[in-house]
């Protein structure tokens, strides 16, 4: 019997798109000996493993295999971990994370609310007895201590299991110490709460208030019998937590940082290390003033720096931070560009948009943007200049240490992600992925759309011959500024070639307001998503079909997923007569349902801005609707709450507005079960052929 061919739907969802298998989260010993890393064992093995590969030898050993601490038994999470979990995008299971000390000697973790350490150089796993499920363990930079949460209480830990103590346990029912916010994990790129001084002697400890949030309930209407879960969900204008800090000894004392959390309420990161102060870095509410402020040991703060911005100051992650000489390391608007400051001097210039600090030594590791701005690369930057590390086109991204660099690509000319271990003067070491290869190959045409030369990525089925039939077109984009679509990584097309391979154009646009292009064209969206977010649509559109004259612009659908939902359900309802069908995912209807700290950054206060909110939400248009729409929304989406395509829905329905709804029980934001992102696929093909077959 013959086994039938692989569907691309099917391996995309056991493959969780085609990540299981590749090697990531690189810890590299300061000596050079050895790096730690996460991988599954297969391209289609969900649960992560801790590797140490020795960088003499080349040889690998798996330290941590979940499924053996385990017995075999299936991994229960704690609340906390989930949501965690959620906010980071993480649907894998077994090692998601863990943490080392500064030699890279040991890593901890927790594993279904357990705490495990593991000799990295010796080998071996202990769990150590801990009194409930534990969150976020990181060993202080010595080794000899690990501090986690548990139960909102943050506890230290001696190594050899002994001595566990709670250093602060809240003092009420909403309150935690040492783990992050809502806004700060889903928006800010900051997913802990505590963080260990240099010596291993005290912590900086965050303090969550959640009293004065908004409570959501997320229930599960396939499962009656279960309670809804309450989240404390900071909706636009409303109030957020109440964040503290506190330097706290591991005696207990603890001295209250002195930031004026009334002036600048945001916590946006954190800094601590041997070459300066404390640092942190606060935000005001408007998110137009974020400061840098250096943290004495007596809790008295002192301005380092400033950055304000008419339109919002950018969250840059890994900064601020200090260089080893004592200089402060930060990005800012300079010259029309993200760039990078060492103290108050620019070393990088206006042709590159710095993305993210990786690392901080005698000399910046970074990544950013150049002209193409679907190109990420990673860069050394310094008072010796700039020297770029990544040389092939496509997307890199690097761990450094111990004279080693591990550059983590991704390119046009190959699937999946490439590691490479590099010592100076040495030719690159191949760090093997056990990704998958998919079952097809995506061919596609780049170009650019439009007065603001829209980046664009068209895609056609494979063996289509120019002149053999008329196309309809599907435009797949995401358009908000949270993401590229438009990038030079072969995977990345992986999703809209199977969907131009079932008979459609599939057209990619990287519009006004999406990252890589610099902080004019960013701010573009301010107070105003919508228009920008068509018109740039519609600007690929026109150009696309003028150079490729098989494309049907008769027959135009659209999907997407978030903000590629909101897009997707904005084009059928405001420009019918471009947009025939949409399929909207999870899609933002009612922008005052948001979160704060996103909404607030790009449309200003509801109370202050009315006209923004109204402007760019959706609801009011559901009676325009004149063009089969499709919404799709998992009932457990604690993000994008199903609130928002319910409200549609009932709005298109007092309307007399036909239309399709798609609920998924028990589906968060990610929708990653395998049947579920397996058959979305197939659902949304067969809505769009009939919706556009006339």
């Amino acid at each position: 019997m013959t086994t039938p061919p692989l569907s691309f739907p099917r391996q995309l969802a056991r493959t969780q798109r085609f990540t299981l298998g590749v090697p990531h989260d690189f810890a590299i010993a300061p000596d050079g000996s050895h790096i730690a890393f996460l991988r599954s064992q297969s391209g289609t093995d969900p649960v992560t493993c801790l590797w140490v590969r020795d960088t003499e030898s080349g040889t690998e050993r798996r330290v941590v295999d979940p499924q053996a601490l385990l017995a075999g038994g299936t991994e229960q999470l704690p609340p906390e971990e989930r949501a965690r979990r959620e906010r980071t995008r993480q649907a894998a299971s077994g090692v998601v994370t863990y943490a080392t000390d500064d030699t890279v000697r040991i890593a901890v973790f927790a594993l279904s609310g357990r705490l495990f350490v593991a000799d990295l150089t010796g080998g071996g796993v202990r769990e150590l007895p801990v009194p409930g499920p534990v969150l976020d363990p990181h060993p202080d930079p010595t080794g000899a201590r690990i501090a986690y949460v548990t139960g909102g209480a943050l506890h230290v830990i001696d190594v050899d299991g002994t001595g566990d103590r709670a250093l602060a346990i809240p003092e009420a029912e909403n309150v935690s110490y040492g783990l992050a916010e809502f806004v700060a994990a889903e928006e800010m790129d900051r997913t802990n709460g505590f963080w260990w001084s240099p010596d291993g002697q005290r912590l900086l400890v965050a303090r969550v208030d959640t009293t004065p949030v908004v409570r959501w309930y997320i229930s599960d209407p396939a499962n009656p019998e279960r309670p809804p879960a309450a989240v404390a969900y900071p909706q636009a204008g409303t109030a957020n937590a109440d964040v503290s800090l506190a330097l706290v000894g591991l005696d207990g004392t603890r001295t209250p940082v002195a930031w004026d959390t009334a002036d600048a309420p945001y916590l946006i990161s954190a800094h601590w290390s041997a070459s300066g102060p404390l640092l942190i870095r606060v935000s005001r509410r408007d998110q137009q003033t974020m400061r840098v402020l250096a943290v004495a040991d007596d809790g008295q703060v002192s301005l380092l720096a400033e950055d304000t911005d008419p339109f919002w100051v950018d969250v840059v992650s890994g900064t601020p931070a200090w260089i080893k000489s004592g200089e402060l390391v930060r990005v800012a608007i300079r010259d029309g560009a993200y760039q990078l400051l060492i103290g108050d001097t620019p070393v990088t210039g206006p042709e590159l948009n710095v993305r993210s600090v990786l690392d901080v030594d005698e000399d910046v590791l970074l990544t950013a943007h150049g002209a193409d701005s679907s190109q990420i690369h990673v860069y050394t930057a310094g008072p010796a200049g700039v020297t770029q590390v990544s040389t092939e086109p496509g997307l890199h991204s690097a761990t450094r240490g111990g004279g080693l660099t591990v550059l983590t690509s991704w390119s046009l000319d190959r699937f999946g992600a490439r590691v490479l271990m590099n010592r100076a003067g040495e030719p690159g070491v191949e760090i093997p992925s056990l990704a998958e290869t998919p079952v097809l190959t995506p061919e596609v045409t780049f170009f650019e759309a439009g007065l603001h030369r829209v980046r664009c990525a068209l895609v056609l089925p494979r063996g289509h011959v120019p002149g053999s039939a008329r196309l309809p077109v599907l435009c797949d984009p995401y358009g908000g500024p949270a993401a590229q679509m438009v990038v030079a990584s072969r995977n990345h097309y992986l999703s809209s070639q199977w969907f131009a391979d079932q008979g459609f154009a599939v057209l990619i646009a990287d519009g006004r307001g999406t990252p890589g292009r610099g902080p004019v064209w960013d701010r573009t969206i301010k107070y105003d998503e919508a228009t920008p977010n068509i018109e740039d649509q519609v600007a690929a559109l026109e150009a696309a079909a003028a150079a490729y004259p098989d494309l049907d612009l008769s027959r135009v659908g659209i999907r997407g997923w978030s903000h590629g939902g909101y897009l997707a359900a904005l084009a059928v309802l405001r420009r019918p007569d471009v947009f025939h069908a949409a399929v909207a995912g999870a899609p933002v209807t009612d922008m005052r349902l948001y979160d704060t700290f996103y909404n607030e950054r790009y449309l200003g206060l509801p109370d202050e801005h009315p006209e923004a909110y109204e402007h760019n939400s959706i609801i009011a248009d559901a009676p325009k609707l004149e063009r089969p729409l499709m919404l799709i929304h998992g009932l457990a989406d604690d993000n994008v709450v199903v609130a928002h395509s319910l409200r549609m829905s009932s709005a298109l329905l007092a309307a007399g507005r036909p239309h399709t709804v798609l609920p998924l029980s028990g589906i968060t934001h990610m929708a990653s079960q395998e049947e579920v992102a397996e058959n979305l696929l197939l659902l949304q093909v067969d809505f769009l052929h009939r919706a556009l077959s006339g």
